[in-house]
C-alpha cells in the first residue's frame, strides 16, 4: 500500500505521462510510433501492448500503476484520440476506452455527466 505522499508523486507522475501522451495524438503517416512508445514505457506499456490487451487486462494494468479516477479518465481521453489514427483498430480501442470510463463511473461511486457523455460519445 502506497503511503500518501507517494501516491500523491505517483499520481502526478501518471498525469504527466498521460498529459504527454494526449499531446502526441495526432500522428501523420510518416511519422514513426518511438515518441509514442517512449511515454508509454513511464506506464509499462507499448502501443503494441494497448492494441492487445482486452478491456478487463487494460483495467487490471491501471489498477496495477495505482491510477487514480482522473488518471484512467484521462488514458481513456488517450484511447478515444488514438483510435483515430488506427482505422483498423479504432472500434476495439474505443471499446477500452469505454470499458476504462465505465469502471471510473462504477468504482468512483459517483455519476459524472462529462464521463457519460465520453461513453455516449464513444459508441456513436
Amino acid at each position: 500500500m502506497l503511503t500518501k505522499g507517494l501516491r500523491d508523486e505517483e499520481n502526478e507522475r501518471i498525469n504527466n505521462v498521460l498529459k504527454q501522451l494526449i499531446s502526441l495524438t495526432y500522428i501523420p503517416e510518416d511519422w514513426n510510433l518511438n515518441d509514442l512508445d517512449n511515454q508509454l514505457k513511464y506506464l509499462a506499456l507499448t502501443m503494441d501492448d494497448v492494441l492487445k490487451f482486452s478491456s478487463e487486462e487494460m483495467i487490471q494494468h491501471l489498477e496495477k500503476l495505482h491510477f487514480d479516477w482522473a488518471n484512467a479518465e484521462l488514458f481513456a481521453d488517450f484511447l478515444i484520440q488514438i483510435s483515430n489514427n488506427y482505422e483498423e483498430e479504432k472500434a476495439q480501442l474505443r471499446l477500452k476506452a469505454i470499458a476504462v470510463y465505465e469502471y471510473v463511473q462504477r468504482e468512483s461511486k459517483t455519476f459524472s455527466f462529462d464521463i457519460f457523455n465520453k461513453i455516449s460519445g464513444a459508441k456513436a
